[in-house]
């Protein structure tokens, strides 16, 4: 397999993911150019890509949008909801009117969160990284991801709580929000 076909591959496996990972740091315009430069990197770097290489295309990304951070400090909110967006786009079934609730609830306890923790749960629950990947794209160790997470749920259940007591949503009607582990 040649290069050429070896990037296409790669490119079209792994476009949709990069391109939600980047849009949920930096929103969807910013978030397709952060998407181009990683594959422009995957692309001089193609031998030294990684399997699986999702992980390693993500760390591209991450290195990019902190570069990009560096120049032009962002509002991480309006991101998060455009890749839920972008994940969740598609058929959905079931109570609107509480599924619409419970999205506003976890958007705004995940707003009042740091950058950082929004970070470590985004790519287990939105972008479907196991512990060792999304430590390897975060640059830690995977003790130290599991730790980062175990914190990071604990601080969302509470802002979850807060969003809730001060909506005055009744203990039946609250939504169950859970950052699955992978």
């Amino acid at each position: 397999m040649t290069d050429a076909q070896r990037f296409r591959e790669l490119y079209e496996e792994s476009y949709p993911r990069v391109l939600a990972y980047a849009s949920s740091l930096v929103g969807r315009q910013v978030g397709e150019d952060i998407t181009s430069e990683t594959f422009t990197v995957a692309w001089r770097r193609m031998r030294d890509i990684p399997a699986p290489p999702l992980p390693w295309l993500l760390g591209v990304a991450r290195n990019l949008t902190r570069e990009l951070r560096r120049r032009d400090a962002r509002q991480y909110a309006l991101a998060a909801e455009e890749a839920q967006r972008i994940i969740t786009a598609g058929a959905h079934v079931g109570d609107v009117a509480a599924d619409v609730t419970e999205r506003e609830a976890a958007l705004q306890a995940l707003a009042t969160l740091s950058d950082a923790d929004r970070e470590v749960l985004t790519l287990v629950a939105w972008h479907g990284l196991g512990p060792r990947q999304a430590a390897r794209v975060l640059g830690c160790s995977t003790a130290t991801f599991s730790v980062r997470l175990h914190r990071a749920r604990r601080r969302l259940e509470r802002a979850v709580s807060a969003v809730e007591d001060s909506a005055g949503l009744s203990r039946d009607s609250r939504p169950k929000v859970t950052v699955k582990e992978h």
